[in-house]
């Protein structure tokens, strides 16, 4: 395994997810979504131990969110009940090719996740520590997030910018101390023409913000294009799947969690982003951000043959 953890590899690498848990609503369906917890659960379809710090409301919405991840067999221990603010509730419109825009309950209870003992020592005793740039949108989370930061032994970020919801001084705060940021192609060009970088090319702009952030592992994701994965300034490219696109939401993040699990079992990396890229197209032929995947399905995917 190892890229990420080059010392010390445990039997089994455990990771923790903080961040955003809640319903995305398409129309009168609603499913459970949040890009923490779509990579949770693929990760943790694929054999990680892995774990989700958040919080919901004292309402029927959280009763009933709490009682589905408790069926998917994903623990609920660190996801705190609210009693004063409401769980999460997103609205999704799909486009014509499946791409999603997102309308964002505001003030919820994820906005508002306290440090606890309980959550300091989980996050120390864990491998990997993923989390967001969404959770970052108000003060309560992101001074949760910080203090968390500073336990963590190998940090992910997961950019995923929604308009109104992010500053770009937090962001490049993140950035900094992050292990492993992970981004998509619009995102890196906005991000790194907000530092200040002149570039035009892909691959520029992410050694500037690799440079800048003093950051070895990245990753660019880049819709029906596959993705570019940069490990100590090496690139590793896949060209994308050719499929059809039924709906987008939680492709990118079954990317992630199949990347990290890739990268956290062995050290090759092209195989890694073959993989990931294989996982996020699966997901986005299908409905649903957290759709059944096995590891061997997947690989019959990438080689029917």
């Amino acid at each position: 395994m190892s890229i990420i953890i080059n010392e010390n590899i445990p039997n089994k690498i455990s990771l923790v997810c903080f961040g955003e848990v809640l319903w995305d609503c398409f129309g009168t369906t609603k499913r459970l979504g949040g890009a923490p917890l779509n990579m949770c659960f693929r990760v943790k379809s694929l054999g990680i131990d892995a774990q989700m710090i958040s919080a919901v409301g004292e309402d029927e919405l959280g009763n009933a969110l709490l009682d589905e991840l408790t069926e998917k067999k994903l623990t609920t221990e660190y996801i705190a009940v609210n009693p004063n603010k409401k769980t999460s509730t997103v609205q999704v419109t799909l486009d014509s090719h499946g791409s999603a825009k997102y309308e964002i309950m505001p003030d919820t209870a994820w906005d508002n996740i306290a440090l606890t003992k309980e959550i300091i020592d989980k996050v120390e005793s864990t491998d990997i520590f993923v989390f967001g740039s969404l959770i970052g949108r108000t003060e309560t989370s992101l001074m949760t997030l910080k203090q968390l930061l500073g336990h963590a032994n190998f940090k992910v970020f997961d950019v995923n910018l929604r308009t109104s919801h992010y500053q770009l001084d937090n962001l490049i705060e993140l950035m900094n101390k992050a292990d492993f940021i992970k981004l998509n192609d619009e995102e890196l060009y906005e991000i790194a023409k907000g530092m200040g970088c002149k570039y035009h090319s892909l691959e520029q702009n992410l050694d500037f913000i690799a440079k800048q952030t003093n950051t070895e592992f990245l990753c660019v994701t880049k819709g029906s294009h596959g993705a570019l994965l940069s490990i100590k300034g090496k690139k590793y490219y896949n060209s994308g799947y050719l499929i059809d696109v039924v709906d987008t939401v939680g492709a990118g993040d079954s990317f992630l969690g199949a990347l990290i699990y890739q990268l956290s079992i062995h050290d090759d990396a092209q195989q890694a982003v073959d993989f990931a890229c294989a996982a996020g197209a699966m997901v986005a032929q299908q409905l649903g951000a957290t759709p059944d995947l096995t590891y061997q399905q997947i690989l019959e995917f990438i080689d029917p043959c």
